[in-house]
């Protein structure tokens, strides 16, 4: 992995988890077999260290993971333009992991924990929900590798 240029705005691996923790979104970026590269944001939840995100059953991602579970997860938190100094605040993280399909408790429990992030006021509603549609969504971990993260505050 090649060094970081800009070491001043390097933040500790701490702080790498709290942005990847606390964000909204992240982007992940997938790599096929035949190196055609992929990426699409997508909702997350972060469990025991682990990133897990849902998805349809067919599609790029999945195909990608399939081919090479290696994958790149970006999540840019907090940012603020500086426009009279031509820059932005920003604080981002990357994570390198490789993602597998889960199944069973553990699917459940990573479902659970999507429903109690985006909709933390809706828990009845969004258990019904998961044991509507389960059997057609898959479920995703990656087991994060390397987190690295830097800002510029």
């Amino acid at each position: 992995m090649k060094a970081m240029r800009r070491k001043d705005r390097l933040i500790t691996e701490s702080e790498a988890y709290s942005i990847l923790e606390k964000g909204e979104f992240g982007l992940l970026s997938t790599s096929s077999q035949s190196n055609e590269p992929y990426g699409v944001p997508l909702n997350y939840c972060l469990i025991d260290g682990c990133i897990y995100f849902h998805c349809a059953p067919d599609g790029r991602k999945i195909n990608h993971i399939a081919e090479n579970p290696k994958v790149s997860f970006c999540v840019v938190g907090n940012t603020e333009l500086l426009p009279d100094l031509f820059s932005t605040k920003f604080e981002s993280c990357i994570v390198q992991g490789h993602a597998v399909e889960s199944f069973g408790e553990e699917k459940q429990k990573a479902l659970e924990g999507l429903i109690h992030k985006y909709s933390a006021g809706f828990i009845p509603e969004g258990l019904e929900y998961i044991e509507k549609h389960k059997a057609k969504t898959k479920l995703f971990k990656i087991s994060i590798v390397s987190i690295s993260g830097k800002a510029r505050r």
